[in-house]
């Protein structure tokens, strides 16, 4: 009698972790589209910026920053960019110009990019930096 309660038990916590386990996949879209942003690229005229946000996330902009990674002041910035916040996944391609203080960008410099999807105040919801060569 006390075995069968405990297989009927583990039967039951069985079955209801599983119920756990598919209402967690079911909502997985939703949380898989999370504030995303990365730098794949840039060349000394322009930040290619990979990046996915929801339409309630509250971004209004992508911002972006190339300088020497060791500098104190970046040596271009990029032209904010009003993003898609579809929940979908796109790219932008952010021109850059000297930013003041800054000195010339050449191709095969190494450089830090520093990414960010900013809010109506300015203030980053979601930044990156990498460092890479330019192309």
């Amino acid at each position: 009698m006390v075995t069968t309660r405990i297989r009927q038990r583990s039967a039951c916590t069985a079955l209801a972790l599983t119920a756990l386990g598919a209402a967690l996949l079911a909502t997985a879209p939703a949380a898989l589209a999370a504030t995303v942003i990365e730098v794949p690229s840039a060349s000394s005229t322009a930040v290619a910026v990979d990046y996915s946000c929801d339409p309630d996330a509250g971004v209004t902009a992508i911002q972006v920053l190339v300088g020497d990674p060791n500098a104190d002041h970046p040596s271009a910035q990029g032209t904010p960019v009003t993003p898609t916040c579809d929940g979908g996944r796109h790219r932008a391609s952010i021109a850059l110009s000297a930013a003041v203080g800054g000195g010339p960008l050449s191709s095969g410099q190494t450089v830090q990019v520093r990414a960010g999807l900013l809010d109506e105040n300015q203030m980053v919801i979601k930044g990156t930096a990498r460092v890479l060569a330019l192309e």
